[in-house]
């Protein structure tokens, strides 16, 4: 992959002191096609930036524990957009941000000596696989069904980022902070059916693109009819296995492209 298409957003590198090594980064990941901005962990700085960010590096120091906002305000956004974060520092260092930031959202742990090489290709490595036309499709799970939405994850973490969400405003409010590429959306759920949140999808300028398909337990002409006209991608019996339903994503993305 050709980095200098610029199909990739930015690295943001954050030292909360003065650093040698995490300028001399920035400095060489641009050299090498790759947007980089340097923070020192504003959190206004890096909220003007929030949704460019693909990959978050951050270079931990003994003051770390005076940094707590700026690592929730990195974790959340790592955990909303479905982003990365490259972590360097020693033992020490990496006990205190443990502590706020999950494993699931470390791509790398870099102890000092730092190997600057080894370093930039793990970046590379990850936003040629992660960026472009390889980054992978979101979708956004909604069901009441909470065994059976962790069942479908299950299935579909490997190959896709996944969100969930147990009703229609938890759905809305997640596309109000996410994009998503598709909708897997249970036809019966309390308080506001699927027919209903999919109206209140197709009504908003923002979600009214997004292509849902139904997950229903009932596969009768007269539920598939009643929706017709709200256009859904397509309707899933709940009772479909792994393999098919992997399958029919793979085909609709590939159609759709």
């Amino acid at each position: 992959m050709d980095l200098q298409n610029n199909d990739h957003g930015k690295v943001l590198v954050v030292s909360s002191a003065e650093s040698f090594l995490a300028k001399s980064l920035v400095s060489k990941l641009g050299t090498g096609g790759l947007e980089t901005v340097y923070s020192h962990g504003d959190i206004k700085e890096i909220g003007r930036i929030r949704d460019s960010i693909e990959l978050v590096i951050l270079f931990m120091s003994e003051d770390m524990g005076d940094m707590t906002d700026t690592l929730v305000y990195l974790k959340d956004m790592a955990s909303d957009l479905d982003r990365k974060m490259i972590l360097i520092g020693d033992e020490e260092e990496h006990d205190i941000i443990k502590k706020t930031i999950p494993d699931t959202l470390v791509l790398e742990w870099f102890k000092r000596p730092l190997v600057m090489d080894d370093l930039i290709k793990c970046v590379r490595k990850y936003i040629e696989d992660n960026t472009g036309e390889n980054r992978k499709k979101t979708i956004l799970i909604v069901d009441d069904d909470i065994t059976y939405m962790r069942t479908v994850y299950e299935w579909l973490k490997e190959t896709y980022h996944v969100g969930m969400a147990s009703n229609g405003v938890q759905a809305i409010g997640y596309l109000a902070k996410n994009k998503a590429d598709l909708v897997l959306l249970d036809y019966e759920m309390p308080i506001a059916n699927g027919p209903q949140v999919l109206q209140m999808l197709k009504n908003d300028t923002e979600t009214g693109q997004i292509p849902v398909m139904f997950l229903t337990g009932h596969g009768d002409r007269e539920s598939v009819l009643s929706v017709v006209g709200l256009s859904p991608a397509d309707y899933l019996l709940k009772t479909i296995d792994k393999p098919t339903l992997l399958a029919k994503l793979k085909a609709f993305f590939e159609k759709n492209r």
